[in-house]
């Protein structure tokens, strides 16, 4: 058997690494659009970035960093109870010490059971208070700032450059892995065009 089949293997292997390390090229070049006999070629990612845009606004907002989860954990009585002793800490300093030095006659006849009655009282409100402004606040924050629309403009603005860099950086192995999975599968072709040729000859 010559050499030039038994290397046929090898140069499937390039053939199948090459083809593959081209189209993954092609996801990003040519980043405008080029002519070549009447046909218009340019990369996929840079052809469809706006429709990408829109996707990915789409799912950051349903899906990954939606104000229905937000909401959920801003008012969960857990999450809002981490946070009570420090306001409870406020409301002593202000009894204590600030209405003391704002209306010092009135302080004059708060006491310490005067003070933790207050504050007990002040305490109850505010822990059904709390989750009835966040409530308010998030359904304001939700008219007010479309998450959808900034993710979709932000990723339609980048350039080429940093969307490749972008998307390389996330998918590096992933790209990698497509070129060796094109040599590997060339290079079995290869081996059995030669199996095939032995047995022909």
């Amino acid at each position: 058997m010559s050499p030039l089949i038994l290397s046929i293997p090898l140069i499937s292997a390039f053939i199948g690494w090459f083809t593959n390390w081209i189209a993954i090229k092609m996801l990003f070049h040519p980043r405008l659009p080029v002519k070549v006999l009447g046909i218009t070629f340019q990369g996929i990612f840079p052809k469809r970035q706006v429709q990408f845009a829109q996707k990915l606004g789409k799912l950051v907002s349903e899906e990954l960093l939606s104000f229905k989860d937000i909401e959920s954990k801003i008012t969960d009585g857990s999450n809002l109870k981490q946070v009570m002793p420090l306001v409870e800490t406020h409301i002593d300093n202000f009894l204590r010490n600030k209405l003391a030095a704002e209306m010092p006659i009135i302080s004059m006849f708060i006491g310490d059971k005067t003070i933790e009655q207050l504050k007990s009282v002040f305490m109850k409100e505010l822990e059904g208070l709390f989750p009835v402004l966040m409530t308010s606040y998030m359904e304001k924050l939700k008219h007010e700032l479309d998450l959808e629309a900034i993710v979709t403009e932000k990723v339609s603005n980048f350039s080429s450059d940093k969307l490749e860099e972008i998307l390389q950086a996330i998918m590096s192995k992933e790209f990698r892995f497509i070129e060796v999975i094109g040599a590997v599968l060339g290079f079995l072709i290869g081996i059995i065009q030669v199996f095939i040729t032995w047995i022909g000859a």
